[in-house]
């Protein structure tokens, strides 16, 4: 594999394709946030709190976070993160659409809420698997 050049990186199409990665995975860092809030708001009414609405919103927040990370390390040129975030990227809206369809124990709520995240997932996947990104990172 050859080297990824500071060039590479700072082409105006990898920083705009990186921005907007970044905007979107932020979206979703910050939804899971907001919906890791609502459980603590929410958590004396069990009908819209339960055990299964603690561990998925704890592993969203988690999975946000990763997400993130993976960005920024495939940003600065890291090829495995970029593999790792072209995987998740794909990979947790599907899991999303198992759960939200799947998990009878999730409250509406959280199935939109679910759906959102899966949504600016998707977003991020039409970038990271665009042609540009592919191309940069392709070994060489």
């Amino acid at each position: 594999m050859g080297a990824m050049t500071s060039t590479d990186l700072n082409h105006p199409d990898t920083v705009r394709a990186f921005g907007t990665v970044r905007k979107l995975v932020i979206a979703y860092f910050g939804l899971s946030v907001l919906t890791l809030a609502a459980i603590l708001l929410l958590r004396n009414h069990h009908s819209q709190v339960n055990p299964t609405v603690w561990s998925r919103g704890i592993a969203v927040v988690f999975s946000a976070a990763v997400t993130f990370w993976l960005t920024n390390r495939a940003a600065g040129g890291s090829r495995n993160a970029f593999r790792r975030l072209r995987f998740v990227s794909v990979v947790f809206p599907l899991a999303i659409v198992y759960i939200v369809t799947a998990q009878a124990a999730l409250p509406l709520w959280m199935k939109i809420e679910q759906g959102a995240c899966g949504l600016v997932l998707v977003g991020v996947a039409a970038v990271v698997n665009g042609r540009h990104l592919r191309e940069l990172f392709a070994a060489r």
